[in-house]
């Protein structure tokens, strides 16, 4: 879920300030999520699909694309949130651009890649991928980061995936952090299949399906327009007609849906189908469902029901597709009392949770799984609305449960007979009753026991009580009118549920002693309680209620609900228990109950949340606080647990709806209750109950919608204890068995002598008396009331109708009141066993006292008394009770903590005499007030407190004026000390007397010490005092000395010893530069050839130049970088402060807050309440000191505890600061693009760096160092920033970082200037301390009191003529945690990666830095020169490829005359990035062979990063730009084989994109080279350009199969080499190719006639022409011999 809590109330944000952003379009704008698409807002979940918290803002980069299916495109990524639409730039001709772009974006998120969009055309699309930002959300951080999303044609179902599509999203709420996950490997990401933009557990290949949801008909509808506008209609067309004209809209997927207008009806009946096509499973989890109110102004939602797709599916092996109904989905909204304006529409669409039932609607939803090879399907995913069959004459669905073991598969379908529009999942495998799902009538019972803090505001008329089910006892519309009017006009089939409603109102009587529904109490006028509330005097006489309503009987889903819970419950309370024991560490114990149940599996139980702590008890929950702060289930269990019990702890088939309690005054709607009806159903199976069937509980009613939100809604406006029982009329007989026993039923005189009649009240006859004692011992850690940052608190405690205070506690946040307060003659109706297994619970408020006005509220908890009865002894165990902490809460936010104890003791017969007794007031200073008694409160011991002062920083004016003469003041238990006068805090913040102390009474249970407060005050003249902010430290138990044990003090003793001749031995870690072994020797590259950047690339594993074993030799490419050690630094994804623990190892830092000014501050975060921060320390010891720490030798007794601290004099530093780099910043300009430079600021010097801004870059290079000279304390706040360079107007913050140097210089880590692995005098690696190794060892080993070092002769070795007593000193100072008591982890060479916040965005990291501070004390000798970390120029290459020949190319074009297939062939190469600066080759006319013959030279001249692999461009992105745009772009050489046409566009034939880095070696002949070799890329040999430098073979061209081969050769060379031996382009001098040896068909016809003809007629005619003069020779013959036989035959004759 989205989160684990329930709200409470509607989370409706304004405009956040966060919400401007600048996208990479020509526009920025801001706003909160807007729920216009219903599947795409995520919500906590609340009920029926109300409650609803917007969430902040989706941030989003698109980075590249992959694979887009298509010819030559130049692609486009459009993002569509809801409404807006925002486009990256366009890349020309290929099909895997390459954006790194960033926008943010809200809602819903749909992303298309469009194909080639200009002015002229839209562009079509390629595919489109739809998720919703609440599956963002759930992901762990709150996002996906570099993963690739598959994109598919929506209007195409039977394709298959277009292309990949690879982007970051996060989603950021107020006070969210987003870390930026450290980049992995790269080559990891480049897989596709490994890293698709899929939430877990959801299939890669994701099929369509069709989603219909069937509208059946609704009931219930409120009458929409007013009274006024019902009459003048009336009057105007005589008639009177149902005013609302009801539609539903059915949004899903950023798709949205309706059915028809039925006119005029508040029974509408539609019989209707939306279906939606969509991907499956979708990602888009929820389906919005709303009735609105066709208008001809403008429509308004009736009502909102959300349906969550995983309540409804099971992915599991017996799982189902998502299922629904047909059932009754309740919708909940605004009140039902019609004014012209409704102030709570926005419940209506489902934002916050709905104060009133608004309507019931019948739906049900099928998901079908399309056939996409079925050539029939309607292949659009447009919605489609249609026809569905009415309700009676859809076959049933029949479910059952199979009993429990099948909890885990949710329902399963089970056959047997069931009857209308019913769902019921049974837990038996049962054969469902026929009669299930009919009509039944069900029976609500209440009783009103006490009715107590009402809110005085609401002023003192009488006051009522109504209850409704559904519109059942609603006294505004609540009757079935029109319902008896169908009836009579003819309504056929609903005759028999016209008469079983009609007896719901009031105002209809009951006839033959029938039962009239009352649904509301009495008025009665409300008594003053005290200052704040009222009460009402219900006394004995208890109001009752009831209603009768009718439902269809599916109580079995309830049921199994309720089943649910209790698992859940049980399982809860087992874990809590475990919690426990872990906590008081009783492993033994632990251990026998981990084994005797078996651990859970997750499929079989479903685990709640942890409910009571979960949601703090506000007015919203009935939970009580416990009694100790909670604590996180056990990790394993619970994590798999919430998820899924939150999913099926609500029943999404409710048929029932909940039941509503509203306080009316006056008949106006005050205050409510929302009581789901399943917690309140009857089950004669126990385990079925509702949890709070037939039981007395608080309720504690809250102010509807907006109202009840923020400082408003955390007064309680009533607190109820009341009865419910909701079950069927026929099981009515049992409704009153749970209340307290001991009274009398009163009935209306209709029911007099009925049994089961119902009472109207209830009036008890027994009554018991106790006396309450409230052991108020102190409350800690309380919310700052006052503007000194101080309260002056006292508590209120309300007990049934009585309340009383404690005293009040001038200026401090830990009041220890050290009261007790009796209340003597509370009157409890009942028997006294039921009150001391279930007393009422008490309510604790604590208030600030306000000198003038009213009292300001503080926080709020709750407890239970422990009960003794007047027949038990007064002894322990349970007696005198504990003192115990509860949570104090103020809204949802904790606000400290009370520690109390609660009594609840039985006034006998013998009166009060028998009660324990209460000693008098002791302290006559505080007049009559009662101590806490000596049995409860707290056994104390005698602590001494030592406090070090070491100085005040940042200090922020106070009212305007400066802050010059501070001063600190501690305070714990009442006891306290000052610090020493700060003169002139300008000069020197830091304190002149640095230790002082104080001694106090302390409880000896470190739980319950008090806090320990810190105020810093300014003194100004005549004796005036201001409160400049103030601390309080919650917990002293890190600040306790604890004395080490005698025997480990020896063992230690015993291991410096060991461990010191080890100080000398060279193998303690250490291998020196020049290492025994020879061949790595030989190996190690030429130091000249390196630099910082090759360390700092080694200790990156982002970059391939991890080469520091040699089974990475594969991804080393540079020769001159051969397998080898790297002496690498240390490079921190964080900042440096998280890995040392804030270098708090004796100084703290402690933040000082200032006080409340104005009600607005309420929701001020801590960082804006920061004015100023307190160096120092504290340590607590009980009285007297230890010896062996005051015998020690050297020991200053003025120092205490703090032994061999450095004096806090000002100090001279030099402080240098490296920049390396910037990720990830946050774009700043409307390109999406940053001009970033570096500033930094520390005391009074300021450097910007502003003529080096690097153009257009988010992950800037800036290898930059600074030195600045500082002096402690004054200048210690380091402050790097980086700014967005502006040609005009002001310069833009990004992000900022601030590292406190002062705390990193005085660090026993050593955090000055980092340790490095090796010793070197000269190179990249030079050692840049003042202090030699051998130099610090000593230093830290007298400091810390240690023998030593001793280096001995026979570690001495001497290793490539160094000096080796560093190498060993340097080893072990690598080592120094090992040393015993004094050893700590020293700083290592480093980089941190510090993230950059700008406060205008709280909590959203902007960007991350990574950079170094090294410190010396000008005091020293001066340090060497900077390290040059300048950034690494790009080396020139030039890259020749030589088009040999192409083989096998698809021929395209058909000849005129002779429809011959032919192509004319030219190939066309680019290096990716540099599409401007394409190259062709001549044109090979008239290949009928696909052969074609080129000889032809490409030249790509382009500067290359050896470390990133990465070509580096500059270039002007348009003719307006200031200046040159830096791209690093992978190196990637396309070859594209085209078809040349004279008058129409060229064909595009086929193209393969080789990476220059890895590709693989070409086949040595035509027939050699397949598809596989670009397909199957794992199992070929890949080579690299950059080490083979020349490479020569064919390669395939394909689109979507082979569509050709290209002999081509690549040669690579350097500059200076190209320009040693030159070539020319094409065939051209110098070193020209020679001419290809075309067939003579290449030439063109008109240019060679004869030539073409002879060619024409020679080779493709040869053998027709021949068989034609044959023919014609033959035919000749025939025709001669024809023609001359007569004559011939005449002569033979004739004889002539």
């Amino acid at each position: 879920m989205w989160d684990g809590t329930q709200h409470h109330h509607p989370k409706t944000f304004p405009s956040d300030p966060c919400g401007i952003w600048d996208l990479p379009s020509s526009l920025s704008w801001s706003g909160d999520v807007g729920t216009e698409l219903g599947s795409a807002v995520p919500y906590a979940p609340k009920g029926a699909g109300d409650g609803e918290k917007p969430l902040g803002h989706p941030r989003i980069t698109i980075i590249e694309a992959r694979q887009l299916v298509g010819l030559n495109m130049d692609p486009v990524v459009c993002v569509e949130v809801g409404e807006e639409k925002k486009y990256t730039s366009m890349k020309e001709s290929t099909n895997c651009p390459y954006y790194n772009e960033v926008g943010p974006w809200f809602s819903s998120l749909d992303f298309q890649v469009i194909h080639s969009k200009n002015l002229l055309r839209s562009g079509t699309l390629v595919g489109s991928f739809k998720m919703d930002v609440g599956t963002v959300y759930t992901q762990p951080e709150h996002q996906f980061y570099h993963k690739w999303a598959i994109l598919s044609d929506p209007e195409d179902l039977t394709a298959g995936l277009k292309g990949y599509l690879k982007c970051d999203i996060a989603v950021v709420g107020k006070g969210d952090n987003i870390k930026t996950p450290h980049k992995a490997n790269e080559t990891e990401e480049d897989d596709i299949e490994g890293n698709l933009l899929l939430p877990d557990g959801v299939p890669p290949e994701r099929q369509w399906a069709r989603f219909y949801i069937k509208i059946y008909r609704a009931e219930g509808l409120p009458r929409m327009n007013t009274s006024i506008m019902a009459n003048v209609k009336k009057a105007l067309i005589g008639e009177n007609k149902d005013l609302v004209d009801p539609y539903v809209q059915v949004a899903f997927a950023g798709q949205k849906g309706k059915t028809s207008i039925q006119k005029s009806s508040y029974e509408p009946l539609w019989n209707e189908q939306i279906i939606f096509t969509e991907m499956f499973p979708p990602l888009c989890k929820r389906i919005k469902i709303q009735i609105r109110d066709s208008d001809k102004v403008n429509d308004v939602a009736i009502g909102t029901h959300f349906i969550d797709l995983r309540k409804v599916s099971n992915e599991g092996d017996k799982g189902f597709l998502p299922t629904f109904g047909p059932a009754w989905v309740n919708m909940y909204g605004s009140t039902r009392n019609y004014t012209l304006m409704d102030e709570h529409q926005e419940l209506n669409e489902g934002l916050g949770e709905g104060v009133s039932f608004r309507a019931r609607l019948l739906l049900g939803l099928a998901v079908e799984i399309l056939d996409t090879t079925n050539p029939e399907i309607n292949s659009s995913t447009e919605v489609q609305v249609e026809q569905a069959t009415a309700v009676a004459d859809v076959s049933p669905l029949r479910w059952g449960w199979v009993g429990l073991d099948a909890l885990g598969d949710l329902f399963q379908p089970v056959d047997s007979v069931n009857s209308v529009n019913s769902v019921i999942p049974s837990v038996v495998p049962a054969v469902l009753d026929p009669t299930d799902g009919k009509m039944e009538e069900f029976f609500l019972f209440g009783a009103f026991l006490e009715a107590t803090m009402i809110d005085r505001k609401i002023g003192d008329k009488p006051i009522n009580f109504e209850v409704t089910i559904g519109n059942y006892g609603n006294q505004v519309d609540g009757s079935s009118k029109p319902l008896l009017r169908r009836k009579k006009e003819g309504g056929d089939g609903d005759e028999e549920e016209s008469e079983l409603l009609q007896n719901t109102s009031e105002d209809e009587g009951g006839e033959d002693g029938e039962m009239v529904s009352v649904s509301s109490s009495q008025p009665m006028k409300p008594l003053v309680t005290d200052r704040n509330y009222f009460h009402l005097p219900y006394l004995e006489k208890k109001p009752c209620i009831y209603i009768r309503s009718w439902w269809q009987d599916q109580r079995r889903r309830l049921y199994n609900a309720n089943i649910m819970d209790k698992i859940a419950d049980k399982l809860e309370e087992g874990l809590n228990d475990v919690q426990e024991m872990i906590k008081t560490e009783k492993p033994k114990r632990l251990f026998t109950i981990s084994r005797s149940p078996r651990p859970p599996d997750p499929r079989e139980i479903p685990v709640p949340p942890v409910w009571p702590q979960a949601r703090p008890p506000s007015m919203e929950s009935v939970g009580f606080a416990s009694s100790r702060s909670p604590a996180p289930a056990v990790p394993q269990w619970s994590e798999w647990g919430t998820e899924r019990a939150l999913l099926w702890h609500s029943q999404p088939q409710h048929t029932i709806p909940d039941v509503f309690i509203w306080m009316m005054s006056n008949n106006k709607r005050i205050a409510y209750a929302r009581i789901p009806s399943k917690d309140i159903l009857y089950s004669i199976v126990e385990e079925e109950m509702g949890k709070d069937c037939a039981k007395v509980k608080t309720v504690f009613l809250k102010l509807p919608g907006k109202r009840g939100f923020g400082p408003a809604g955390w007064t309680v406006q009533a607190k109820m204890e009341i009865y419910l029982w909701l079950g069927l009329n026929k099981q009515r007989k049992d409704f009153l068995s749970g209340l307290p026993c001991g009274f009398e039923e009163r009935k209306i005189p209709q029911g007099q002598n009925l049994p089961s009649f119902p009472p109207i009240s209830l009036l008890y006859t027994k009554k018991q008396v106790f006396q309450l004692r409230a052991h108020m011992y102190q409350a800690r850690s309380l919310f700052a009331a006052d503007s000194s940052g101080l309260s002056d608190p006292f508590a209120r405690v309300f007990f049934i109708s009585q309340s009383q205070c404690t005293e009040v506690l001038n200026e401090t946040l830990c009041p220890t009141w050290d009261q007790l307060l009796v209340f003597d003659n509370v009157e409890l109706y009942g028997e006294a066993h039921e009150m001391r297994d279930d007393p009422p619970i008490i309510v604790i408020e604590i208030y600030d006292q306000d000198t003038v006005g009213k009292a300001d509220f503080m926080g709020r908890t709750f407890a239970k008394p422990v009960v003794k009865m007047s027949d038990e002894q007064y002894c322990p165990p349970r007696f005198p009770p504990q003192l115990e902490y509860y949570q104090i809460y103020r809204g949802n936010a904790t606000a400290g903590d009370l520690l109390a104890a609660f009594e609840l003791l039985q006034i006998g017969p013998g009166g009060k005499s028998d009660l324990p007794p209460i000693d008098g007031p002791t302290d006559m200073d505080r007049g009559p007030i009662l101590p806490v008694p000596l049995g409860i409160r707290p056994v104390l011991s005698r602590y001494r407190v030592e406090i070090l002062f070491w100085g005040l920083r940042d200090l922020k004016r106070v009212n305007l004026a400066q802050v010059d003469r501070p001063r600190v003041d501690i305070e714990c238990a009442g006891k306290g000390v000052q610090s020493a006068l700060i003169q002139n805090y300008k000069k020197n913040p830091n304190f002149s007397t640095l230790v002082k102390w104080f001694e106090v009474d302390l409880p000896e249970n470190e739980l319950l010490h008090p806090p320990l407060n810190i105020r810093v005050v300014d003194c100004r003249a005549f004796g005036r005092y201001t409160l400049v902010g103030s601390h309080t430290v919650s917990s002293l138990r890190k600040f306790i000395y604890r004395p080490p044990d005698k025997k480990a003090q020896h063992w230690n003793m015993a291991g410096t010893r060991t461990r010191e001749p080890a100080l000398g031995h060279p193998g303690l870690g250490w291998r020196g530069a020049g290492s025994t072994n020879p061949e790595v020797e030989e190996e190690e590259p030429d130091e000249s050839m390196l630099d910082w950047w090759s360390k700092y690339f080694a200790s990156i594993e982002t970059m391939k130049e991890v080469v520091l074993t040699t089974s990475f030799a594969h991804l080393s490419f540079d020769p001159k970088f051969p397998p080898f050690k790297f002496f690498s630094s240390q490079v921190f994804n964080k900042e440096l402060e998280t890995e040392f623990d804030n270098f708090e190892d004796w100084l703290h830092t402690f933040n000082l807050l200032r006080g409340k000014i104005g009600d607005n501050d309420d929701n001020a975060t801590e960082e804006e309440r920061i004015v100023g921060r307190f160096k120092g320390s504290m340590c607590v010891y009980k009285v007297p000191l230890p010896e062996d720490i005051s015998k020690e030798a050297g020991y200053d007794p003025t120092f205490g505890m703090f032994q061999g601290i450095p004096s806090n004099d000002p100090i001279n530093v030099l402080v240098r600061v490296y920049i390396v780099r910037a990720t990830d910043l946050h774009p700043a300009d409307i390109n999406g693009k940053a001009d970033p430079y570096i500033a930094i600021k520390l005391g009074k010097t300021d450097i910007k760096d502003k003529e080096n801004y690097i153009s257009k870059q988010l992950n800037p290079v800036f290898g930059k160092s600074f030195d600045i000279e500082a002096t402690f304390p004054m200048e210690s706040m380091l402050t790097v920033a980086v700014y967005d360079w502006d040609l005009v107007g002001t310069d833009d913050l990004i992000g900022e970082t601030k590292i406190d140097l002062e705390n990193r210089f005085y660090s026993k880590h050593r955090a000055t200037c980092g340790v490095s692995q090796t010793y070197s005098i000269h190179g990249y690696n030079t050692w840049r301390d003042p202090m030699k190794p051998s130099q610090i060892l000593s230093k830290l080993c007298k400091e810390g009191k240690v023998d030593g070092p001793h280096f001995g002769p026979g570690g001495r070795v001497k290793v490539a003529n160094r000096p080796t007593d560093e190498h060993l000193a340097l080893a072990v100072l690598r080592h120094w945690e090992d040393i015993p008591r004094a050893g700590c982890r020293l700083v290592p060479e480093h980089v941190e990666t510090r993230p950059l916040l700008n406060p205008d965005k709280p909590g959203i990291e902007q960007g991350r830095l990574e950079m170094w501070v090294d410190m010396f004390p000008m005091d020293m000798p001066a340090p060497g020169p900077a390290i040059d970390i300048s950034p690494r120029k790009p080396k020139k290459y030039e890259l020749r490829v030589i088009v040999w020949n192409t083989d096998e190319v698809i021929l395209e074009d058909d000849d005129y005359f002779t429809g011959e297939k032919s192509s004319d062939i030219f190939v066309r190469g680019w290096l990716k990035g540099q599409q401007e600066d394409k190259q062709d080759t001549d044109v090979h006319y008239h290949s009928l062979t696909g052969e074609g013959n080129f000889n032809w030279r490409y030249i790509f001249p382009f500067d290359y990063l050896m470390a990133e692999e990465k070509i580096v461009i500059s270039k002007k992105e348009s003719m307006f730009s200031w200046d040159e745009t830096e791209y690093k772009i992978p190196a990637r050489l396309t070859l594209q084989v085209w078809d040349a046409d004279h008058f129409s566009a060229d064909d595009f034939l086929g193209a393969i994109e080789l990476d220059l880095n890895r590709f693989p070696r070409g086949a040595k002949t035509s027939k050699q080279c397949s598809l596989e070799m670009v397909t199957n890329e794992a199992e070929l040999p890949m080579i690299s350009i950059f080490k083979q430098k020349r490479v020569k073979g064919w390669w395939p061209s394909a689109l979507c199969s082979l569509q050709g081969k290209v002999e081509a050769e690549l040669h690579l060379l350097t500059a200076e080499e190209a320009e040693k031996s030159p070539a020319g382009l094409a065939r051209n001098e110098p070193d020209p190719l020679e001419k290809p040896n075309r067939p003579d068909t290449s030439f063109i016809w008109f240019l060679n006639p004869l030539k073409s003809i002879k060619y024409l007629i020679c080779t493709r005619y040869k053998w027709l022409i021949i068989k034609i003069v044959l023919a014609l020779l033959l035919l000749i013959m025939v025709a001669l011999f024809l023609y001359s036989m007569p004559g011939y035959m005449v002569k033979k004759l004739l004889g002539a």
